[in-house]
């Protein structure tokens, strides 16, 4: 559909608009597809149903506008660094094609669609969309001077969790902030399996991850990660009464966790950009647990 959108362009727009879309990783969906996940198991779970149609609508958009504009802010914060690393050194902004200004303008642009969409909640939600914008614009400065940037991944894609539970309920229970922690220990799971494509080069530019942080233990950390998320999960189910079909998605992805650490334990670069991207299974997985658990109760 882009694609055929694009075509229709004259030939510099279009090179300027797949340059954007490039920016904003709108090619490449992975991101907002783990972003999209625990959205979804938290608007579920608040609503005990099928959620609302709009909170489901309005939270949906705001995933993918949110994603794209935090990809924008990072790769202005690492405009510096990407020409440095293999993998981004192709990036737009780093390549030239797209100005540091550029990519502000559209980082604001996402960012003020997204606070519209959050204008038709109420207004805890309004509220706390703050926190979240605060987040977004945080993360990818933190990895200059911490080695546990993807904390701070994990609650900025982790902040629409709360934010589902409020628009839906107009309250965040304790199964919403325990929800929170567990996308906290996700986010870091795979978004360090996705560093270690990255640690070589990250070494080089100065760039700090728990990749870095981890070093040869990376392997058994990123087990216990795993194992405790499980647990997380677990808690979860009972905490919200949840029936069979939700234990047999934590099987399920205990297996996938399984999988992903057999893909990375030679540590090679393509293995551990497939484990990351694996992890899109994972959270569909534990979706259709939390919705079929919640149809057949």
């Amino acid at each position: 559909m882009l694609d055929w959108l694009l075509q229709k362009l004259p030939p510099r727009q279009r090179e300027k608009a797949h340059d954007y879309l490039v920016l904003t990783r709108m090619d490449r969906p992975i991101g907002a597809l783990l972003l999209l996940w625990p959205t979804w198991w938290a608007l579920w779970l608040a609503a005990g149903d099928f959620p609302p149609w709009k909170p489901l609508v309005i939270f949906t958009l705001g995933v993918f506008a949110m994603r794209a504009a935090g990809c924008a802010i990072n790769d202005f914060a690492d405009r510096k660094l990407d020409p440095q690393v293999a993998r981004t050194a192709g990036r737009p902004i780093a390549s030239g094609r797209v100005t540091p200004r550029e990519a502000l303008v559209v980082f604001g642009a996402l960012l003020a669609f997204a606070f519209v969409l959050v204008l038709f909640t109420n207004a805890l939600t309004i509220k706390l969309s703050f926190a979240g914008a605060a987040l977004a614009a945080l993360y990818p400065f933190t990895k200059r001077y911490t080695y546990m940037p993807q904390v701070v991944l994990g609650a900025a894609f982790g902040w629409s969790i709360p934010m589902a539970f409020a628009a839906v309920t107009n309250g965040v229970p304790p199964l919403g902030w325990l929800l929170f922690i567990a996308n906290i220990l996700w986010s870091v799971v795979y978004d360090t399996e996705y560093a270690m494509v990255d640690r070589d080069d990250d070494l080089k530019a100065g760039a700090k991850s728990t990749a870095i942080l981890f070093g040869d233990a990376d392997l058994p950390i990123l087990g216990v990660l795993m194992a405790t998320l499980l647990l997380a999960l677990l808690f979860v189910g009972q905490r919200a009464a949840l029936g069979w079909p939700y234990w047999l998605s934590l099987l399920a992805a205990a297996g996938l966790f399984g999988y992903q650490l057999w893909l990375i334990r030679g540590r090679a670069r393509d293995a551990c950009l497939a484990a990351f991207r694996h992890n899109n299974w994972l959270g569909l997985a534990v979706w259709i647990g939390i919705a079929l658990a919640l149809a057949v109760r």
